[in-house]
């Protein structure tokens, strides 16, 4: 009989922010499977588990290993950042397993995505409709991330920006940013958090024509405001028209 495949959203990377059924999951796991880095966010709550992490583009490799040992009887969690279902690992398992004949017992446990927790500590930004939109080309051609710029743009969504910069690319948040200029005003308010709820969390708020790129990596998430979000003091507030 086969055992569970738990997919684990850990959030944002402080435990206070992990969900009670995350947590009772984790504890209760014969194995723990993840990046190394997300093992590490989620060490105190293992005691028992055995653990296997591996590095950065090791996804599919992770999966095929949770898959074999569940196979066996194990009940297997593999953590994610954030939620697993957004640009985690709930997508890959669910890809594996439709490839495969016996029928696995997969549960998927939401957690605290880093556009919510980015929000919360700028403000009330995501107030009206918004997009995400990751700038990492590693999975997805430059040409499909700039058509999506340039459609949540002119649609006038808030946006979220996830991977804006690594040590290898540097170029794609210049060029998201001159899509953007194209339909929003330089005086749009862009949020920025770096680390969010951890202990090294920094936060800025900007506006469209400012943001400082030499600054911005892949620790930060950026949320660029709709045509009607104004900056209030220390928040981002994007009005959702309760008051009209």
């Amino acid at each position: 009989m086969s055992g569970k495949i738990f997919v684990i959203g850990i959030g944002p990377g402080n435990l206070d922010y992990l969900t009670e059924r995350a947590r009772a999951v984790i504890q209760l796991a014969d194995v723990v499977v993840g990046y190394k880095v997300y093992v590490q966010l989620i060490e105190e709550l293992i005691d028992r588990q055995r653990v296997l992490v591996s590095g950065m583009k090791q996804e599919m490799e992770r999966v095929t290993e949770v898959v074999e040992l569940a196979r066996t009887g194990l009940n297997v969690a593999i953590v994610s950042s954030g939620d697993a279902g957004v640009y985690g690992m709930a997508g890959p398992i669910y890809e594996l397993l439709s490839r495969v004949e016996e029928e696995i017992e997969v549960e998927v446990i939401p957690g605290v995505t880093a556009i919510l927790a980015a929000a919360a500590s700028l403000g009330a930004p995501l107030m009206h409709d918004f997009a995400v939109i990751s700038l990492s080309d590693l999975l997805t051609p430059w040409e499909k991330i700039v058509t999506r710029l340039h459609l949540a743009a002119k649609g006038d969504f808030v946006v979220g920006i996830y991977n804006p910069r690594s040590k290898q690319r540097h170029q794609q948040l210049v060029e998201a940013q001159k899509i953007f200029l194209e339909y929003r005003s330089v005086d749009t308010p862009v949020g920025i958090l770096w680390s969010s709820t951890r202990a090294e969390e920094r936060r800025l708020i900007t506006t469209l024509d400012k943001i400082p790129h030499e600054e911005v990596n892949m620790f930060a998430t950026l949320i660029i405001g709709n045509s009607e979000s104004y900056i209030s003091g220390d928040v981002i507030v994007t009005p959702r028209g309760y008051q009209r």
